[in-house]
């Protein structure tokens, strides 16, 4: 009987566990509706991306004093926030113009990043089914972003925009090859500060209308996109991707891609082309595949519990 009831508890613990991270990554595909409606109040994108971290930095930053030993790690998340905040802006401004489905799946071309930045920096060999899985996800951002399937002249901001997922890529190398001997929420801190600093002095050299919200909405736009895409969503991933494993993580936390392509036709009325329809099943086709820690997002990564 104790061993049922045990089973019985195991499983309803695993279920909600799937469920958090099926939540966690729906909230990470609704950062282009807060982000477009604070750009197009006249925010800068940088402002954005600094708004988007810095609620996470402040309110985990204890976390980050308890373990200020640990400085070279500290050090290296800081790093690694500052290179994806950077990263970001170029997100953030591709979604200005750019349809939210086409700027999503360039951004989900952060594994192929990821595979070239740990093989170069870190030594770290590349499998034949990540490989594999890397060329699925070019193939995809090549047809979401060639000139067919969108206009010449916003191919130089697509461009741009890949700076997040090389950011993206950045920081999953170091969480997994630098951050593993500190506390997960040490580094959710670590990465959120790093953010804060690097975007702070474009804050600080800008004017004062690019920066600060002007009414009411954008303050409930500005909470929004660090509440509901960054602060809980991290910390729901740091919870429950143990609990499932990595893979499952990296396939359930998939639905990231499909949930921007809902946004931009929900919220802006972008209609999905075939194009963008094959791309997106190419990427998500290519994070089932691999099944290694490639693919894994930052989130994933911080949630392991920390090396001795």
């Amino acid at each position: 009987m104790d061993k049922l009831t045990s089973a019985k508890r195991n499983a309803t613990t695993y279920a909600l566990a799937v469920a958090g991270v099926l939540f966690a990554s729906i909230c990470f595909g609704f950062v282009p509706y807060f982000s477009r409606g604070l750009t197009d109040q006249g925010l800068a994108p940088y402002a954005v991306a600094f708004y988007r971290y810095i609620l996470a930095a402040i309110i985990l930053l204890p976390a980050l004093l308890m373990h200020h030993s640990k400085w070279r790690e500290i050090v290296w998340g800081m790093v690694a926030g500052a290179v994806m905040g950077l990263g970001w802006v170029g997100y953030v401004t591709a979604l200005e113009t750019v349809p939210a489905s086409t700027v999503g799946v360039l951004y989900m071309t952060y594994p192929v990043f990821t595979i070239i930045i740990a093989w170069a920096l870190f030594g770290d060999q590349p499998t034949r089914r990540s490989l594999v899985a890397a060329g699925l996800i070019v193939i995809a951002a090549i047809i979401a972003g060639s000139p067919t399937s969108v206009p010449p002249d916003q191919i130089p901001t697509l461009l741009v925009s890949l700076a997040a997922p090389f950011g993206f890529g950045f920081g999953i190398c170091v969480l997994v090859h630098r951050l593993s001997r500190i506390a997960p929420l040490a580094r959710i801190a670590s990465v959120s500060l790093g953010s804060v600093i690097g975007l702070a002095p474009l804050i600080l050299s800008s004017e004062v209308g690019e920066v600060l919200p002007k009414g009411g909405n954008d303050w409930f736009l500005i909470v929004g996109i660090g509440l509901v895409t960054a602060l809980i969503p991290q910390l729901i991933y740091t919870v429950c991707s143990p609990v499932i494993g990595a893979t499952r993580t990296a396939v359930i936390g998939s639905i990231e891609l499909p949930t921007m392509f809902a946004v931009g036709v929900l919220a802006f009325g972008e209609v999905i082309t075939g194009a963008q329809a094959i791309a997106c099943a190419l990427v998500l086709g290519a994070i089932a595949l691999t099944q290694s820690r490639v693919t894994r997002a930052v989130s994933t990564v911080i949630s392991k519990e920390p090396e001795r």
